[in-house]
């Protein structure tokens, strides 16, 4: 099972931009995983944000970031970004990565699809 591990993560002001990073313990099992970022708000559920297949060549978004957000990744890194433009704060959570195989062109994952999952990265938005 792949470890993976955030960073990046700050205080900024709105209209900001930030780039967290999602780094890997290995590159078999990475380079063969969609990955995902998800963010949670204090008090709120887990916040599907962006996707990206194993290859790169198909990402997808969350309503609320589309437009602002960019995920990629390097596999000769064995880690994925995630781009953020045009902060807002609302946008202030913790961010997390996760690793799966399976791909939803809608977005439309559950937690449970996930196996596995960093520790997370504090994003905080100030007015």
């Amino acid at each position: 099972q792949v470890q993976l591990v955030e960073s990046g993560g700050g205080l900024v002001q709105a209209g900001d931009s930030l780039r967290l990073s999602c780094a890997a313990s290995e590159r078999t099992t990475f380079s063969s995983s969609n990955l995902a970022w998800f963010r949670q708000a204090p008090g709120k559920d887990r916040e599907f944000v962006a996707a990206i297949s194993w290859s790169g060549g198909n990402t997808v978004y969350g309503e609320s970031v589309k437009a602002r957000f960019t995920i990629s990744r390097d596999n000769a890194k064995n880690t994925a970004y995630l781009q953020m433009n045009s902060l807002k704060p609302e946008d202030t959570a913790v961010y997390y990565c996760a690793a799966t195989y399976l791909w939803s062109v809608s977005g439309s994952y559950d937690v449970a699809d996930f196996r596995s999952w960093g520790q997370g990265t504090q994003v905080t938005v100030s007015p």
